[in-house]
């Protein structure tokens, strides 16, 4: 695993661990996200480690073409269940995102120092937002970073505050994404939740390639 000073940048995917850790070290800023993501990588550590630098093989994507809506979740679109909006409240989704209870994780690698990172990043324009709103409230959301140039959009994270409203809200953000040609969704890692949404793992170098 290699060190990386300001200075310093990223070493080839190959050398990631079996895990997909690649790096450890450098900076959160807009430059260096925006190159990582470019390249495949994304920062994921806890608070109390230094920036952790991951490249997971395989990687778990979904093609916008695949998504699955449940019957469920069809009757609640088809009620406008919930009112959803984009890039309205970036600031408030990334904090609810950093406070929400996920089990098995004792604490948030959303820190302070990361939401600012983001928040540079969406004043620019390429970290966006989803809020999902029950009348005023706001009841869960999204983020993550929109690689328009290359069609690619990276999900970092969702909260729900009532059942439903980050799926409701997810699948929004696909079908909108998929009028704009995005050709596939970057979901990083494996999960039940993202799978029973259709997606799937493809190897890194297939993703490497939608990248390139």
């Amino acid at each position: 695993m290699t060190f990386l000073r300001p200075q310093d940048d990223f070493p080839s995917v190959e050398k990631a661990t079996a895990e997909g850790l690649l790096a450890y070290g450098g900076d959160l800023s807009p430059q260096r996200l925006l190159a990582a993501y470019s390249r495949g990588i994304f920062p994921w550590f806890d608070e109390d480690q230094p920036i952790l630098w991951w490249s997971p093989d395989p990687r778990m994507v979904l093609f916008p073409e695949n998504l699955k809506v449940s019957k469920s979740m069809k009757q609640l679109l088809k009620k406008d269940a919930f009112k959803v909006s984009f890039n309205t409240a970036f600031s408030e989704v990334i904090e609810q995102c950093a406070k929400i209870y996920r089990p098995g994780q004792p604490g948030t690698w959303i820190t302070p120092e990361m939401q600012q990172a983001y928040l540079s990043l969406h004043e620019e324009g390429i970290a966006v937002s989803v809020e999902v709103w029950q009348e005023t409230e706001l009841v869960g959301g999204l983020y993550g970073v929109y690689l328009r140039e290359k069609k690619i959009f990276c999900g970092e994270s969702m909260f729900s505050k009532v059942s439903n409203a980050s799926k409701y809200g997810f699948i929004h953000l696909v079908q909108q994404l998929e009028k704009e040609g995005v050709r596939l969704i970057d979901c990083q890692m494996h999960t039940a939740h993202l799978a029973s949404l259709g997606a799937a793992e493809i190897p890194r170098s297939v993703f490497l390639e939608y990248l390139s």
